[in-house]
């Protein structure tokens, strides 16, 4: 019986190794098959998401010339050219019918060929990767708004993968060409007039309009000078609408040096970042400085705490232009440089509105008490300057309701948050001017 038992025993562990081995190949079968399902669902995941990424991303570039003629032609006022129009009128857009250009494209003096009025025709680029956007956003925000302070667009066009806006001829070019480029000094009271004409430009897109308009983009280069100087205020590509009494949630857009440090740091843009911009535009108008002048030691000055320094000294009338060599008036240019800094306040909801700035501006209101020093923001949490930067250029946006800020002259915070402060004027020192 006892070679019967071994003969068994052995046949009963064949057959548990058989066992083992068929289980052992079944569960590699199932993971190698796993494995396959998993790659071919991830890989067609990764198309269909990269598929929607472009498709969102490309989502302006898809929209075909017939539904923007339809979009654009709900509009009153501006009307469509054909390209061939337009190349007449800028003689097929020759080099000395230039006026300037840049990261949009470029800008043309031409002469509507039968009608003889003078017009500027901004071409944009084809390289610009946010060229159809902000030509498409710029034809339907502008063709809504009507005041004497802004550019005003008398037509566009999309022909033969073109796209073309034509603009009323603003002769005496823009603010910055006449405060920077110039032999000429610009005089004081054409100084003190296009600050109230920007200041008149900017009451009527926060509050005029069936909705608020958020420029995004005010600076010189876009404030443009007709014939009696009057300041226009243009290029509308960055500019949202909003309801108003609303917070505009929009990614950080502009110019370094005229954004404000709420903005970049919360992702959101509103009236109080347009204020900003333009309180900063109000120093340079006086100044005669751009908001960065870096020196030869490389150390940055920037507008707003230089002129705020002397604010604090009780000697803001030292930081008018010396160019004009005391040739302005001592009322109006304390009240440019004081509603200058109010509006360039780092605390935004310590900034005047529109209106405020502008009743100040007309002596129609008494000018506001500012603290002697410029306050610095106060966080919460540790901040990371290099961070915010990188936030802004992608997009990244956060509430600015988490966001805990307090101001505070000196040594002591308003709201009791005496560490992890922030000097913001880092957000000025990438501006090279």
């Amino acid at each position: 019986m006892a070679p019967s038992r071994s003969l068994n025993s052995t046949l009963d562990m064949d057959r548990s190794t058989n066992r083992k081995t068929k289980l052992s190949g079944v569960v590699k079968v199932a993971i190698v098959a796993s494995a396959a399902i998993l790659l071919l669902l991830g890989t067609f995941l990764y198309f269909m998401g990269k598929k929607r990424s472009i498709k969102k991303n490309r989502e302006i570039e898809m929209i075909s010339d017939a539904a923007m003629d339809d979009e654009f032609e709900k509009g009153r006022g501006p009307k469509r050219f054909q390209y061939n129009e337009l190349a007449a009128a800028t003689n097929d857009f020759a080099e000395n019918k230039k006026l300037g250009e840049g990261g949009f494209g470029s800008v043309y003096r031409g002469i509507l060929v039968g009608e003889g009025t003078l017009v500027a025709i901004k071409r944009v680029s084809k390289a610009s990767k946010q060229g159809k956007k902000e030509y498409i956003s710029e034809v339907k925000i502008i063709s809504q708004l009507r005041h004497r302070n802004l550019v005003q667009l008398i037509g566009w066009c999309h022909d033969l993968d073109e796209l073309l806006l034509v603009y009323e001829l603003m002769h005496n070019g823009s603010l910055d060409s006449h405060l920077y480029h110039k032999e000429s000094v610009l005089a004081w009271p054409l100084r003190h007039q296009i600050a109230l004409g920007l200041g008149s430009a900017l009451l009527y897109l926060h509050s005029g309009c069936q909705k608020c308009v958020v420029h995004r983009d005010i600076k010189p280069s876009n404030v443009m000078l007709d014939s009696s100087f009057n300041a226009k205020l243009g290029d509308f590509g960055l500019a949202r609408l909003i309801n108003h009494n609303s917070a505009a949630q929009t990614i950080p857009a502009g110019t370094m040096g005229y954004i404000a440090p709420e903005c970049v740091i919360t992702g959101q843009a509103s009236t109080e970042s347009d204020v900003y911009s333009f309180g900063v535009v109000l120093l340079e108008i006086a100044c005669g400085r751009r908001p960065v002048v870096i020196q030869e030691d490389e150390n940055n000055v920037v507008l707003v705490k230089w002129a705020w320094d002397l604010y604090g000294n009780n000697s803001i009338l030292h930081a008018i232009d010396s160019r004009l060599i005391g040739k302005f008036e001592v009322d109006e240019a304390e009240r440019l440089l004081v509603v200058g800094l109010w509006c360039a306040h780092p605390d935004f909801t310590l900034r005047p509105s529109i209106r405020q700035a502008v009743s100040v501006l007309q002596f129609e209101a008494p000018l506001p008490d500012l603290p002697l020093k410029m306050p610095v923001l106060m966080y919460a949490n540790p901040v990371d300057p290099g961070k915010f930067l990188s936030s802004a250029s992608t997009g990244a946006t956060s509430s600015v309701n988490s966001l805990n800020i307090s101001h505070t002259t000196g040594s002591s915070s308003t709201s009791g948050v005496t560490s992890n402060s922030l000097d913001t004027t880092w957000l000025f020192k990438e501006e090279v001017m």
